[in-house]
């Protein structure tokens, strides 16, 4: 029972190679969807046993990171690394006007392909994910190759392959439109369009759908006699020029657009190994994702300020750029405390998409629709910072079709329809450390660990907490840790000690406070509850407490601090207590003081 279980959990680890898997999606696919309750200990002996059968050399490739495990491999050692360098050298080749070369690295890649990928791993949830993940990645390059082949002028050469994937994927409507295309320039426009009748009914009695516009635009090319047919001839001019001559197939992924393709992605810090299973999560959500008609795949990595959610979700943007082939869309909403809208936000996303400035409309609407309208069929990453409410982001959303959507918030965007959460979690103590060590060297974190910790205890895992300490051991090699760790637990006001230039702890928590939101059944306001909590110096309360120093219910009480979780202000509640860490303790008590400044004898300041 276990070599085969055994089997799946190598098959797990090679198709994630280089990335670190967990163990509770380890155990998704070794049992099938229903682990059970002994599943990771399982899954441990599992590894445990691998790493024996492999040898000492091999076994040490399998890491054991954070939450789970990581196969070092090379690219060129497994037929899925050697097929994604072929498409990698392919776009590359393409990019370079080199449509042979490129051809033929995509003739590489998927002449790897053998049967359907993991027939004899036993776990059809496995299949399920990876499996069909497999199968979309084989669909997409066999497209890329039609286009490139079509842009070469081998129309006629293509068309039995593209009849046979037809009839394979009748509602996959690129491969329709590529064969509607072969076809046309063949000299064979009324089967083409014939073709194109044949599909729109399927689509329309299985879907309920209608053909995209790029299908429509193929349809009404061939109508129009545009696309008339031709035969290459090598003597009349050069590949490269004949390529050129010949409009390419619509949703071809390096086709040369009138429109640009715009490229904004800031640049990132280096990525941890802490944060490598959320990056993992995130970017296979946006190359695998797949959505009803009419919506697009939305990610929405969410946190209290300070978390690390921009760094993870440019790290995810920039590593799938290559799926992201029409361009990337980058924007900094500005939170909560200077929000931008859509009004604001629209026109320079229309003029990068290629619309001139004294063109683009004056009505809001207008503007939206003519957004939609360019996004729309096209593979765009559209990368949304720092959002304050789902009603900023809608506006924001592209056209239905192959786009994707990536927005970080401090707030969870709830009501953001169809969005999938990514939770983002303070560091733990290894994390911290990793991020701490990568700046200041890990001889000087060995040297003192113990003030290293203590350092890492008032950060309270928060990265920008801990490279604002790293920033400022950096530029003071003269101090100990000891000696900066003593600043911070003796400091009057810590959060004064954490910080660096432009970059402050306080000022993410300010921007926490902006963002609440009166509770508007009780009249108790959570900016005031979350003051009292600095004024008692407590680590923990209770929604009775509160209640007693507020004089509400205990229900007006615990919304409030409800409030405060969706905030970041709190944490979550555990054994009935809402927990306030060292720098949210800090950041109370000096907003009690201020309170205490202009209202010394309030009635709250004397409880507890």
């Amino acid at each position: 029972m276990s070599a085969p279980r055994q089997r799946v959990v190598m098959a797990a680890l090679l198709l994630n190679a280089n990335r670190v898997i967990s163990v509770d999606r380890i155990a998704e696919y070794v049992w099938d969807g229903s682990p059970p309750p002994s599943a990771a200990a399982t899954v441990r002996t599992y590894v445990m046993r691998l790493r024996q059968s492999l040898g000492e050399r091999a076994s040490a490739r399998i890491l054991t990171r954070a939450p789970g495990y990581l196969l070092e491999l090379g690219e060129h050692e497994s037929d899925l690394g050697q097929f994604t360098a072929h498409r990698r050298r392919a776009a590359e080749l393409a990019e370079r006007g080199d449509l042979e070369g490129s051809s033929a690295e995509l003739a590489g890649a998927l002449a790897l392909w053998r049967e359907e990928p993991l027939a004899d791993i036993p776990s059809q949830t496995l299949r399920d994910v990876e499996g069909r993940y497999l199968q979309e990645l084989r669909l997409q390059t066999m497209e890329l190759r039609f286009d490139t082949e079509l842009a070469l002028l081998r129309h006629a050469e293509v068309v039995p392959e593209l009849v046979r994937l037809v009839r394979k994927h009748p509602l996959r409507e690129a491969l329709a439109g590529k064969l509607m295309l072969a076809l046309s320039r063949s000299g064979r426009q009324s089967e083409a369009l014939d073709l194109y009748q044949r599909t729109r009914a399927l689509l329309v009695e299985q879907l309920g759908a209608e053909p995209s516009s790029d299908l429509r635009e193929v349809h009404q090319h061939i109508l129009s006699a545009h696309d008339r047919p031709r035969a290459p001839d090598p003597l009349e001019q050069p590949a490269k020029a004949q390529a050129a001559a010949v409009a390419p197939a619509p949703a071809a992924a390096w086709e040369s657009s009138r429109w640009p393709s715009p490229a904004q992605l800031p640049s990132v810090p280096l990525p941890l190994a802490a944060r490598s299973g959320a990056l993992a999560r995130l970017q296979h959500f946006l190359t695998t994702a797949t959505m009803p008609a009419g919506m697009v795949a939305t990610a929405v990595v969410t946190g209290r300020g300070g978390v690390g959610k921009s760094a993870l979700a440019l790290q995810a943007a920039h590593a799938v750029r290559a799926s992201s082939v029409h361009g990337q869309l980058y924007a900094d909403l500005g939170g909560a405390e200077r929000p931008l809208t859509a009004r604001a936000v629209l026109p320079r996303f229309l003029a990068d998409l290629g619309v001139p400035r004294d063109e683009i409309p004056g009505e809001e609407s207008e503007r939206e629709s003519l957004y939609r309208s360019l996004t729309a069929g096209r593979r765009l990453l559209v990368v949304l910072d720092n959002a304050s409410s789902a009603a900023q982001v809608r506006p924001l959303i592209p056209g239905s079709g192959g786009s994707r959507l990536l927005v970080t918030s401090r707030r969870r965007l709830a009501d953001l329809e169809g969005a999938s959460p990514l939770v983002l979690d303070p560091l733990d103590e290894a994390g911290s450390l990793e991020l701490l060590g990568s700046i200041v060297g890990p001889a000087r974190i060995g040297a003192e660990p113990r003030s290293a910790r203590s350092v890492l205890t008032v950060c309270a895992g928060l990265p920008l907490a801990i490279r604002i300490a790293g920033t400022r051991l950096l530029e003071r090699p003269h101090w100990t840790i000891g000696h900066f760790a003593r600043r911070l637990t003796d400091a009057p006001r810590l959060l004064d000690e954490l910080s660096a230039g432009d970059l402050g702890v306080r000022s993410c928590f300010d921007a926490e406070v902006a963002g609440l939101r009166r509770t508007a059944r009780t009249g108790v306001d959570p900016a005031e509850v979350f003051s009292a909590l600095g004024a008692t110096g407590s680590r923990s309360v209770s929604s009775s407490k509160v209640a007693v120093m507020f004089g509400c219910s205990e229900a007006q009480a615990e919304e409030a601090l409800e409030a405060l979780v969706e905030a970041n202000l709190l944490g979550e509640p555990a054994g009935g207590r809402y927990r306030l860490d060292a720098l949210l303790r800090a950041y109370a008590r000096e907003r009690a003081q201020a309170v205490a400044v202009r209202q010394h004898d309030h009635p709250y300041m004397r409880a507890g």
